[in-house]
């Protein structure tokens, strides 16, 4: 039996035939943050790898945003040779993880909260994780990526309790989740589906970078 403390770390429990499956089908969505330090700014930030996509009824993506929701800045985007795989970087001293999963019209859906803990006495901080919320067995009776694609981006699963009640997404996510219904029935992904690129790098200039960088939201 997985911990919530350890779910919250690697994201989604998911069994070793589907796992397999989502090998087979091509979709690599990496799941796992981890805790790295900027030398030059002397503070710790989370990483994430937005990634993932969709092959015919199985999808599987995982994005990134901030604490209000929004989108989570782009440290810098991966292009690969293969699809429905790594499509950014994400770095940031406290990171929303956006993951989910779906075959057919189910879904399943897990929004965790991952920040650098206190430092005690110069020793490396451990990663603080939190589950804010985790939908089980969610439907949605929308072929996305066939002839009802119009209502992409509308639209959220609906989850419920054990008791068959209806549980809400908190209301701060639902964009991020919208987007990421999106991509798990976004067939052959190659691209980024809610992160977005910083402003310097929109307008044509080289992207800014947070590393050697100072910031007042790094913990010393």
């Amino acid at each position: 039996m997985i911990s919530p403390r350890s779910r919250s770390a690697v994201g989604l429990r998911l069994s070793r035939g589907a796992l397999r499956v989502l090998r087979e089908r091509g979709i690599f969505a990496q799941s796992f943050v981890s805790l790295e330090h900027q030398h030059l700014a002397k503070c710790y930030v989370v990483r994430g790898l937005e990634s993932g996509g969709a092959a015919g009824d199985v999808g599987h993506y995982v994005t990134f945003a901030r604490e209000d929701g929004g989108p989570a800045e782009c440290f810098c985007p991966v292009q690969t040779i293969g699809l429905n795989g790594p499509h950014a970087v994400v770095l940031a001293t406290v990171l929303v993880r956006i993951e989910m999963l779906r075959k057919a019209s189910t879904y399943e859906l897990l929004i965790t909260q991952h920040r650098p803990g206190p430092l005690s006495n110069g020793t490396r901080p451990l990663l603080e994780a939190k589950i804010l919320f985790r939908g089980v067995h969610g439907r949605l009776e929308l072929d996305l990526s066939g002839k009802e694609n119009r209502q992409r981006g509308t639209i959220l699963p609906v989850f419920c309790s054990l008791g068959g009640e209806e549980v809400g997404i908190p209301r701060r996510f639902r964009s991020a989740v919208r987007a990421i219904t999106v991509a798990v029935n976004c067939t052959g992904c190659s691209h980024r589906h809610y992160t977005r690129v910083p402003h310097k790098e929109q307008e044509g200039n080289a992207p800014s970078s947070s590393i050697g960088k100072k910031s007042e939201s790094c913990r010393n």
